[in-house]
C-alpha cells in the first residue's frame, strides 16, 4: 500500500471545520457517529472535530478508537455500553 501524504495544516484546519456540523448532526439523530480512522493524523484529526462538537452543542462528548475505527459518541452513551477498554457494541465488537 503507498504511503499517505499527510493533510496540509490547511487542508486539515478545513476538514476539521466542515465534519464538525456533520458529526453533530449524527449525534443528535443517532447517539453516535463512526468512521474509518486508521492512522494517527486522523484519529487525532477526529478527537479534534469530537472536542468541537462537544462545545457546540454543550454536552460530554468522547471518542474511542480501536486502531481501525473511530466512534464519537455523547459521554453518557459511553457509560452504558461500557466506557474505554471495554467490548463496547459502538466499536463492532
Amino acid at each position: 500500500m503507498p504511503a499517505r501524504t499527510p493533510l496540509t495544516p490547511e487542508e486539515k484546519f478545513r476538514a476539521e471545520a466542515n465534519f464538525v456540523p456533520l458529526v453533530a448532526e449524527h449525534l443528535t439523530t443517532s447517539g453516535r457517529f463512526r468512521i474509518s480512522a486508521d492512522t494517527p493524523e486522523l484519529v487525532g484529526m477526529f478527537q479534534n472535530v469530537a472536542r468541537s462538537v462537544g462545545e457546540r452543542l454543550g454536552r460530554p462528548v468522547v471518542s474511542y478508537a480501536n486502531g481501525r475505527y473511530l466512534v464519537i459518541t455523547f459521554a453518557e452513551s459511553a457509560e452504558l455500553v461500557g466506557g474505554p477498554g471495554s467490548e463496547s457494541p459502538a466499536l463492532g465488537g
